[in-house]
């Protein structure tokens, strides 16, 4: 299943959110969307869990928390 992880701080890594998401369950990949002139984040990202379960939990545990200092905003990709 694909998550889409808005309101980044644009200080989090792909590293930290593999961390974050991985702590309830696998984590296939985990990409931020970066802008292409300045390679800064644009403050949201993509993690792909192979797990629906694991998923939904991450998904569930994740959403409206707080990271860096930013409400993360977590919801199924589309």
């Amino acid at each position: 299943m694909k998550l889409l992880v808005r309101n980044l701080s644009r200080s989090t890594t792909e590293q930290e959110l593999r961390i974050l998401f991985s702590a309830h369950g696998s984590v296939t990949e985990c990409s931020l969307v970066l802008d292409q002139e300045t390679g800064k984040s644009k403050g949201f990202a993509f993690v792909v869990m192979p797990d629906e379960k694991e998923a939904k939990s991450a998904l569930s545990a994740l959403h409206e928390t707080r990271v860096a200092k930013n409400r993360i905003r977590v919801k199924v990709a589309q």
